[in-house]
């Protein structure tokens, strides 16, 4: 089985494009943190953030243009997918993305950057059709 399920903050405005035949993708950032602790011996360790690619399609891609922004708290699921590409100088990059099929922005619309929240349920929790 692969799935993954984060819950983190935006890290900036949505990266969004159009492609084959008007299909909607967006690329986010999303940064989740590790609380920290105290070890026995009272060392103590600090809070760490993890950040993570996060690529949606279609209609919930769509939705992400529409209602995220920098700063919002998200709970999402999806699959990770690892691909590779070769850069400018010949070297081959890895990159590993979440491929998300289910969304639920869990910032309050008091406190949402954009004036355009969602105003139901329906609208703050999205699937994939994939």
């Amino acid at each position: 089985m692969n799935k993954v399920m984060l819950i983190g903050n935006v890290g900036k405005d949505p990266e969004i494009r159009y492609i084959d035949n008007g299909v909607c993708t967006a690329k986010v950032v999303l940064a989740t943190n590790t609380p920290g602790y105290t070890l026995p011996n009272g060392t103590q360790v600090p809070d760490r953030a993890e950040w993570h690619n996060l690529l949606f399609w279609r209609k919930i891609a769509e939705v992400v243009e529409r209602y995220v922004r920098k700063g919002d708290k998200l709970y999402v699921e999806g699959e990770l997918r690892t691909r590779n590409y070769t850069d400018h100088q010949g070297i081959v990059r890895y990159i590993t993305e979440i491929w998300v099929n289910n969304m639920e922005m869990l910032t309050p619309k008091s406190q949402s950057s954009t004036a355009n929240t969602p105003s139901t349920p329906e609208a703050s929790k999205t699937e994939a059709p994939f």
